[in-house]
């Protein structure tokens, strides 16, 4: 006999038992569970003492499963639908996901979609059963290569275990590096629709209530993706198997100096635009969410400005927090330090319109110690220098409201990759910024990657209310990815994840994050350069620095 605890309710069972057995979900609420602190699938036989936690659209864990087995559905209803075609499904545009034609060459159109929809309505309808078979990881990557899926085959290749775990529906098989729901009736939520001659889909968002939230264009970002896969194929670098290619002796060095000149050449695109407006730009304001590279950026723009005869002032908000006595208080009763009112707007706006006019400006001095401002330094600029400042708020207007909005620049700069491990399992940008997070922590703040973790869906939320709504407004976006980056990060990251312990309450992102970095070759990281976003986090940057 052993005991299980499952919303609240404690059994008493003789034998092992599925875990979906033992839910009273005829919804289909619930996507997994957590059993003692580890992720499972429904079908899960419990037969040990244990605490059983279901898991639904609300939480990060539920909707990691049914993105997964959502992505599995479109696969399938395209390889019903239209076998001789190979998709590719991308992170997108308004926390969706972008189905593309790898080949042949054809517009997505209104018909197709159409198709589309109906195909997974009939598959969610018949409810019909993803089935977890084991096969050997050589039995499987011959599989792969008969099926005329080499980015399948390809990935495998760098899967350390000797056992793959695929799910088939039907007579149809694929492998998607993550747990699955049940079968296909879970999969109720979606919208399909076309897009610049693609299809974009959406699913529930847990950031949104476990619901699908409201699309919202934001041209500005699509340009920036689209730019981005073209990146991806031009340096042959758009699956992680092509990826690991070039991590060898003789090609890694030109392979980290190709996007390295990327960025370069980025920068002088965001040089001359500036350069072009210089009589009227006084302020240039740069967000983005944590991890994205801002100090190193800031730097490197504020270097290639002074290439042009431009030598810009930077200011950081953090200057401008309030005493910690006037910190606003969140939701959980914890001081709000990315909360807008946590800055003194006030004197932040008397200190920007002061220097834009010519005059002396005193500004403050923040001690994060003691929890208040001192005196800090007085200054003043001539009329031919802007003035750089980066913070969360920055491209909010309501920090800067005494400006005028032409004179400020607004850059957004975040990691946008379109990489994925094959073409059906895209790599999610929040985990590459997490990684890079994981790393600097541990590196300059000696803080463990459970801290880390612990702090993120802190910051997520931050990020949602004061930095994604006011990114599509900005005047440039500058893709801080660097396609090399994870093959580097991984010696750095991987031994700082492994420190999680099983009964940590994040041992089941840390064993996911583990799970997915197996899958990169590792570089050699002493052909970085100095000057490169990535030291931002790995250390050894010429900028003495850190992001906060």
């Amino acid at each position: 006999m052993f005991n299980v605890n499952i919303n609240g309710r404690e059994l008493s069972l003789a034998e092992k038992t599925p875990i979906l057995s033992l839910l009273d979900d005829p919804e289909k609420r619930y996507m997994a569970v957590k059993v003692n602190n580890r992720l499972r699938e429904l079908t899960y036989e419990v037969g040990f003492d244990s605490t059983v936690e279901p898991l639904d659209l609300t939480t990060s864990d539920g909707v990691k499963v049914y993105e997964t087995s959502f992505r599995y559905l479109l696969a399938l209803a395209f390889h019903n639908l239209y076998p001789d075609y190979k998709i590719k499904i991308s992170y997108a545009i308004s926390r969706s996901l972008l189905i593309t034609l790898v080949e042949p060459k054809v517009t997505m159109d209104i018909r197709m979609r159409n198709a589309v929809v109906a195909e997974l309505d009939r598959l969610v309808r018949e409810d019909l059963p993803f089935v977890r078979t084991a096969m050997s990881k050589e039995d499987a990557y011959n599989y792969f290569v008969a099926q005329g899926q080499e980015d399948k085959a390809g990935a495998l290749q760098y899967r350390p275990e000797k056992i793959c775990h695929f799910y088939s529906c039907g007579d149809y098989l694929n492998y998607m590096y993550g747990y699955m729901v049940p079968s296909t009736g879970y999969l109720k939520y979606y919208k399909l629709f076309n897009y610049d001659g693609q299809i974009i889909a959406q699913y529930p968002r847990y950031e949104a209530g476990g619901v699908i939230p409201e699309f919202k264009d934001e041209p500005t970002f699509s340009k920036v993706l689209k730019r981005a896969h073209k990146w991806a194929k031009i340096c042959n670098a758009e699956i992680i198997s092509k990826m690991n290619d070039h991590v060898n002796e003789s090609t890694y060095v030109d392979f980290i100096n190709m996007n390295e000149t990327l960025h370069n050449d980025m920068l002088h695109e965001l040089g001359n635009r500036i350069a072009e407006d210089i009589d009227n730009i006084r302020l240039i304001c740069i967000a983005g969410p944590s991890s994205s590279g801002k100090t190193t950026f800031s730097n490197r723009l504020r270097i290639e400005l002074m290439s042009r005869g431009i030598t810009p002032l930077r200011i950081s908000l953090d200057m401008y927090y309030k005493d910690r006595s006037q910190i606003p208080l969140d939701e959980f009763g914890q001081k709000d330090f990315e909360h807008i009112d946590a800055l003194d707007v006030e004197l932040f706006n008397q200190n920007m319109l002061a220097l834009i006019n010519g005059e002396e400006a005193e500004l403050p001095n923040y001690q994060f110690e003691r929890g208040r401002a001192e005196k800090g330094f007085v200054t003043k600029i001539g009329p031919d220098t802007p003035i750089i400042i980066e913070g969360i708020h920055a491209l909010n207007d309501q920090l800067s409201y005494l400006i005028p909005k032409h004179q400020k620049f607004k850059i957004y700069i975040a990691p946008q990759f379109q990489i994925n491990l094959d073409y059906h399992n895209p790599i999610s940008y929040t985990d590459i910024r997490l990684l890079r997070r994981i790393v600097r922590d541990k590196k300059y703040r000696g803080a463990s990657a459970e801290r880390t973790l612990d702090m993120w869906p802190s910051v997520r939320r931050g990020e949602f209310k004061w930095i994604y709504p006011y990114q599509e407004g900005c005047n440039f976006v500058y893709n801080s990815a660097l396609t090399y980056e994870l093959c580097v990060l991984k010696k750095y990251a991987l031994p700082a994840l492994q420190e999680v312990k099983q009964d940590s309450p994040h041992y089941i992102t840390a064993n996911r994050l583990i799970k997915f970095l197996k899958y990169f070759k590792e570089m050699d990281d002493k052909w970085v350069p100095c000057n490169s976003l990535l030291r931002e986090f790995i250390g050894g940057s010429c900028f003495a620095e850190v992001d906060e």
